[in-house]
């Protein structure tokens, strides 16, 4: 991922309070003789730290890669729109350059998988208070069915962060006249995406130009 210095993350806290808000993202995998990685779409739960904690059938075909090479990366892409040539370039909007507004935080990860029932079940609780806080769900169980059963049904992944990639892709590079235009034209078209971009860009543009 390509990230100019205006793109980038301010510092560490952030990526980190931007992707605490997230808990959806690819994981994805690659392995020796492969033409092509294995990408997972997941849920997962950050720990606002270095820890990651998810998990996939047991049938997935990513097992044997992380087992080959337990190293991975989680892509988390969001609030994410495209803007239009002639926004981008008042000067001359004939002959304008479009441009897509995103912010993405992609984690490289150490990864060990957890197959104990006691320690599945104990992520499944993690994940459950994340995703249900308020559900009914009774804490999971290794030994009494049905979670017994179904536990063999998944692996655990736990990852530990060992270097980011954080991007910011919300104007860096414009005069805050140039971002001021760009808002306004977001709010009259107002699609999906253009809420939290707006956000994304205000946020950013209180910080002033890093060009």
């Amino acid at each position: 991922m390509l990230i100019h210095p205006w793109d980038a993350a301010h510092d560490d806290a952030e990526w980190r309070a931007w992707l605490s808000d997230h808990d959806f993202g690819q994981l994805i995998a690659g392995g020796a003789g492969r033409d092509l990685p294995v990408v997972n779409p997941v849920h997962f739960v950050y720990d606002g730290d270095r820890t990651v904690l998810l998990h996939l059938a047991r049938p997935n075909p990513v097992w044997p890669l992380l087992e080959e090479h337990p190293r991975a990366l989680l892509a988390v892409t969001d609030d994410h729109t495209y803007i239009r040539s002639g926004w981008n370039t008042p000067a001359d909007p004939p002959h304008g350059v479009p441009t897509s507004y995103y912010a993405s935080v992609q984690l490289e990860c150490d990864v060990r998988l957890v197959d104990d029932a006691a320690e599945k079940a104990a992520l499944l609780d993690r994940q459950l208070a994340h995703f249900e806080p308020s559900g009914d769900r009774v804490a999971v169980s290794a030994t009494e069915a049905p979670d017994k059963r179904l536990l063999p049904g998944i692996r655990g992944v736990a990852l530990t962060v060992t270097g980011v990639r954080a991007k910011f892709k919300f104007g860096g590079n414009k005069q805050p006249a140039d971002r001021s235009r760009i808002d306004a034209e977001l709010e009259r078209r107002d699609g999906p995406g253009d809420g939290r971009a707006r956000a994304q860009l205000a946020r950013r543009g209180a910080h002033g130009s890093r060009s």
